[in-house]
C-alpha cells in the first residue's frame, strides 16, 4: 500500500512511539485518527492529526471511536495497534531480609492482559468489521508485540500479552486473507520512549552492554519496520523483531 492513500488510526498516538509514527504517517500524506488515554498529550498532538480520547481498556469506547474514525477520515484501511501499559513485577518473590512471599497481583496481572490483549484484539475486530462492511481494500494492519513475547523475567503478564498478539497476527493474516487485508507485527527491544526515560544511567549502561549494535533503539528504528509492513504487499502473517541484536 502506498503511505498517501492510508486512512488509518494509531492507538496510543498521542505520545512516544505512536506518537512518532502518526507523525510520520501524516508527513507521508496518509490521513490518522489518533487515540490515547492521556487528554493532556492528546491536545499537544500536531495540527493535521485528528485526535479523540481513547480507552482501549473498554469495549464501548473502541467501538465509539473506531465508528469515529471511520466517519471523520471518510473511510478506514489501516491500524497501527500501538497502546499498551506496564505493571511489571515477579510472579512470585521472597524478600531478602524478611523471607515473606510476595506475589503478582491479579490486578497488575489483568490490567495488562486487559489493555495489552483484549483491547489491541478487539481494536482489530473493529477495524476489520468496518473494513469488510464497507468493502474497502486493500487493508493493513500492524500489531505491537515485544521481543519480550519469547520470555522476560519480571513480566508474565506483558509476556503473556505480547505473545498472544503474535500468535494471533498469524492468525489474523489467515482469516482476514479472503477481505485482501494483511496483518503484521512489529517486536521492538529496549526503545527511547517516555517509558524508558526514568531509567537510571548505571541500569541503561548495563543494559546496552548486551546490545550488539551498542545503543537502544529509538522510534525511528521501528517506524522503518512498520511502514515495511504497510509498504510490503507480499508481507503478512509475520512479526519482526527489532531489536538490536539483543533477543533473550
Amino acid at each position: 500500500m502506498n503511505l498517501k492513500d492510508l486512512k488509518i488510526i494509531v492507538t496510543g498516538g498521542a505520545q512516544g512511539m505512536g506518537l512518532h509514527f502518526a507523525t510520520r504517517l501524516l508527513e507521508a500524506g496518509a490521513q490518522v485518527a489518533v487515540g490515547d488515554i492521556n487528554e493532556t498529550a492528546l491536545a499537544a498532538v500536531p495540527a493535521g492529526i485528528h485526535r479523540r480520547k481513547l480507552d482501549v481498556g473498554s469495549e464501548a469506547d473502541i467501538i465509539s471511536f473506531v465508528s469515529w474514525a471511520h466517519e471523520t477520515m471518510g473511510g478506514l484501511n489501516g491500524l497501527v495497534n500501538n497502546a499498551g501499559i506496564l505493571r511489571d513485577g515477579l510472579l512470585v518473590k521472597k524478600d531478602k531480609t524478611t523471607g515473606e512471599v510476595k506475589k503478582m497481583s491479579l490486578e497488575n496481572f489483568n490490567a495488562v492482559i486487559n489493555v495489552n490483549l483484549v483491547g489491541a484484539t478487539l481494536m482489530v475486530r473493529e477495524v476489520v468489521a468496518k473494513m469488510v462492511e464497507k468493502e474497502l481494500r486493500p487493508g493493513v494492519i500492524v500489531n505491537m508485540s515485544s521481543i519480550a513475547r519469547h520470555g522476560n523475567r519480571g513480566q508474565s503478564n506483558y509476556v503473556s500479552a505480547k505473545a498472544a498478539l503474535a500468535a494471533n497476527t498469524v492468525t489474523w493474516s489467515r482469516e482476514f486473507a479472503p477481505f485482501g487485508l494483511r496483518v503484521g507485527a512489529v517486536a521492538p527491544g529496549m526503545i527511547e520512549t517516555p517509558m524508558t526515560a526514568g531509567m537510571s544511567q548505571k541500569a541503561l549502561e548495563s543494559f546496552v552492554a548486551n546490545i550488539p549494535v551498542g545503543r537502544i533503539g529509538k522510534p525511528e528504528d521501528i517506524w522503518a519496520a512498520v511502514k515495511f509492513i504497510i509498504e510490503c504487499d507480499y508481507f503478512t502473517g509475520r512479526t519482526i523483531d527489532v531489536d538490536g541484536g539483543l533477543g533473550f
